[in-house]
């Protein structure tokens, strides 16, 4: 470890679950060419993608994690070991035990049984709180959860268990559902010895985090707009690392030799993602304020994070259930050629029409894809209103919600008899059925949510 007075550099090697696989190793490569005391996280949890993985342990106890997560290690790990470069992650999700026996497993492939996974528990509370003795979160009192079966309620804990395991050795930490700012967070609290209630320091480690979290959406995904907004290389778009000191400098900076670009547009756009409010970004290690930030162009893919102040954090953790909810059906066909708007919004009409005529218990929306989707409403009133240019191909999207699984079924098959009862030049037609999760977060106090680390090699955990 280099002296206190080095930056610490943070990488990012995944901002979702589906991420970019190959997107780590220029992340990795760079760090290990700087030299510098450094760390990697992987954050690849939504609310929706904890939700699914409980449902995925459920068919397999066996599985629940980060599906991805021997493609992300696989290429990164020999080399994040031999450098001294901890990897962090959320990949866990709804399973970390069975996640840190793959890591544990892949290491030993790769001839490293001295490696050591560090496991952190203690986020799933699904047997041990009861849900209706706690506050309901933000608005998700109006959610209708009378009939709504409880698939799991994981907590949001912060970066200390997560330093506990750095503190121990672990070279690789296996989580479930920490706050995405966290896993920045811990190393750099373990690296620079920050106290917990250095409410400053520890609020550039929170906005670090939040910089970092979705991965390239700092270094110009998302906010490439061809023509308005351009970025270099998009197709090897560079994933971000930041540069952080001891007393509280933040730089971003992404991969080197890779495309995107960082620059005063995306951090702003990043550091405003997802804030109901920028004075008060609440955190389980810290509430963020950045209204007070100001941001500075230092370099080529350079930029610099002033002013970010912090407050004590809150006494309570979020806490997320996912419930069972209906069904979606979907069913899509396409017409082509001339007069397909007129062929389309009178296919549109006939599918509506059949879920008249069956009596089917679900509620539907038609969307015509290329002339009105995104921006309509439930009563196609876009679609139907369209008066544009004559599209030269248009796809049909039904979709059918329900409690009803076959109802739901039967009405996203209706596309497939268009393929025969349908107008001409019909084709293309696909339909699936898939089940809907709901969530809903509450507030519990961070006492009830206990945590476990523990940390082994690899050959201890394969024995």
């Amino acid at each position: 470890m280099q002296g206190m007075s080095s930056p610490f550099l943070v990488g990012n090697g995944a901002g979702f679950s589906g991420d970019r696989v190959d997107a780590p190793i220029p992340v990795v490569r760079t760090l290990i060419k700087r030299g510098l005391p450094a760390a990697m996280f992987f954050e690849v949890l939504g609310e929706r993608t904890v939700a699914l993985a409980q449902l995925e342990r459920r068919r397999d106890p066996e599985l629940g994690y980060e599906p991805m997560l021997e493609r992300l290690l696989s290429p990164i790990l020999a080399d994040c070991f031999n450098a001294r470069i901890p990897i962090l992650g959320n990949y866990g999700a709804a399973n970390p035990a069975a996640a840190a026996r793959l890591v544990a497993k892949l290491a030993l492939k790769l001839g490293l049984p001295d490696l050591k996974v560090g496991l952190v528990l203690g986020d799933d509370v699904t047997s041990t709180i009861a849900l209706d003795q706690l506050p309901v979160h933000e608005a998700d009192d109006s959610l209708d959860m009378k009939a709504a079966r409880l698939v799991a309620a994981n907590a949001y804990i912060g970066a200390e268990p997560l330093v506990r395991a750095l503190a121990d050795g672990a070279d690789v930490v296996v989580a479930g559902r920490t706050s995405d700012p966290a896993l920045a967070i811990a190393p750099l609290v373990h690296h620079f010895g920050w106290s917990w209630d250095d409410w400053q320091k520890i609020a550039v480690g929170a906005a670090c985090g939040h910089l970092l979290e979705c991965g390239s959406q700092v270094t110009g995904g998302v906010f490439w707009d061809p023509g308005f907004k351009d970025i270099p290389d998009p197709a090897n778009i560079g994933f971000p690392i930041a540069e952080v000191t001891a007393d509280g400098g933040l730089v971003i900076t992404k991969a080197e030799d890779t495309g995107g670009l960082v620059d005063l547009r995306t951090v702003k756009e990043q550091l405003l993602y997802e804030l109901h409010d920028p004075s008060a970004y609440i955190t389980p290690d810290v509430v963020l304020d950045i209204s007070g930030c100001s941001v500075e162009q230092v370099g080529k893919d350079r930029v610099a994070v002033h002013g970010l102040t912090g407050r004590a954090r809150p006494d309570t953790l979020k806490v997320t259930a996912s419930f069972e909810g209906t069904w979606l059906g979907e069913g899509e066909v396409s017409v082509a050629g001339p007069n397909a708007l007129a062929r389309a919004k009178a296919t549109a009409e006939v599918l509506l029409q059949r879920m008249t005529l069956r009596g089917l218990p679900v509620r539907t929306r038609v969307d015509l894809i290329g002339v009105a989707s995104v921006h309509d409403s439930d009563d196609g009133a876009l679609w139907r209103g369209y008066q544009g240019p004559e599209p030269p191909e248009v796809r049909i999207r039904l979709a059918a919600e329900g409690a009803d699984r076959d109802a739901v079924d039967q009405a996203a098959r209706e596309v497939l008899a268009l393929l025969c009862c349908g107008t001409a030049g019909t084709g293309g037609a696909r339909w699936r059925l898939t089940p809907r999760i709901l969530t809903r977060s509450y507030l519990v106090l961070r006492e009830r949510v206990p945590t476990t680390v523990s940390v082994r090699t690899a050959r201890e955990i394969a024995s």
